[in-house]
């Protein structure tokens, strides 16, 4: 008979300093969801909403089910200024480990950091790949947000640094408000596509209406677990973004100087 470790158990026995080899996955995931201040509490509950329940849904366990090896690797990281790793590194391989993965991650309290750093969740992003008990071919961050970049490194510096060491960057950009604040811009996409997003097979959602979270969450998840290319509807940017595009990448940070001044 198999045995069935409970999720808590796997974790504790993958964190064992006897076990050098790393656990051979499909895919290395990390979530890097936006908790910034400019997230309203209902998109912040419904965003978390839109995660649980893809954990759950039978389209994730049949991508997860359906790479060379029918596991992945995933953690989830909340951001605004500085990134936390809310939960750990986790091997997913069937219904099972899935729906503990999103029971898991409901149970966590809700959390709000302020400013929005784009390029240091980048950067923690990076460190969670190094210190992974995993290994995979494919390395993707999963990165929404609902602002640019106003603190730390600017956003291509730290793209173009994730993109050298081979990881691949896919957006989410959360695009609500009909009119933007002090801290938003109007063409977030565009920002995201020109500034964030890189690497093979890189690609962007955008949710411009709040009902619209679940769905974009597991047509994005089930893209980037899969592996498959993307849909007609997605947004594709298969190779890194050189320096000397006409578009403003650090429209957030002036955006915040302006609002220092004032």
């Amino acid at each position: 008979m198999k045995r069935r470790w409970p999720l808590a158990v796997a974790l504790c026995l993958l964190g064992r300093p006897g076990l050098a080899e790393p656990v051979a996955v499909d895919l290395e995931l990390v979530i890097a969801v936006d908790v910034s201040y400019s997230m309203e509490p209902e998109e912040l509950g419904v965003q978390r909403a839109g995660y649980v329940e893809a954990f759950r849904s039978p389209e994730v366990i049949t991508a997860l089910r359906g790479g060379p090896l029918g596991k992945i690797a995933v953690t989830y990281v909340e951001w605004g200024g500085k990134a936390v790793q809310v939960m750990p590194w986790t091997l997913l391989y069937d219904a099972r480990t899935a729906r503990e993965f999103a029971e898991a991650l409901e149970r966590q309290p809700m959390r709000r950091i302020g400013f929005t750093s784009i390029s240091n969740t980048l950067a923690v992003g990076r460190t969670l790949f190094q210190t992974s008990p995993f290994r995979s071919s494919r390395r993707v961050i999963d990165i929404s947000g609902d602002g640019p970049n106003n603190a730390g490194a600017p956003a291509p510096l730290a793209r173009n640094n994730t993109v050298a060491q081979g990881i691949t960057i896919d957006g989410l950009p959360i695009m609500l408000r009909s009119a933007p604040d002090t801290a938003s811009i109007p063409d977030l996409d565009v920002y995201y596509r020109e500034c964030v997003i890189g690497g093979p097979g890189s690609f962007l959602l955008k949710v411009k209406h709040i009902d619209e979270f679940a769905a974009a969450i597991l047509a994005k998840l089930v893209i980037e677990i899969s592996g498959l290319e993307v849909s007609q509807q997605a947004e594709t940017r298969v190779s890194p973004i050189q320096y000397g595009q006409p578009y403003n990448c650090f429209i957030g940070e002036e955006l915040q100087e302006r609002a220092i001044g004032r």
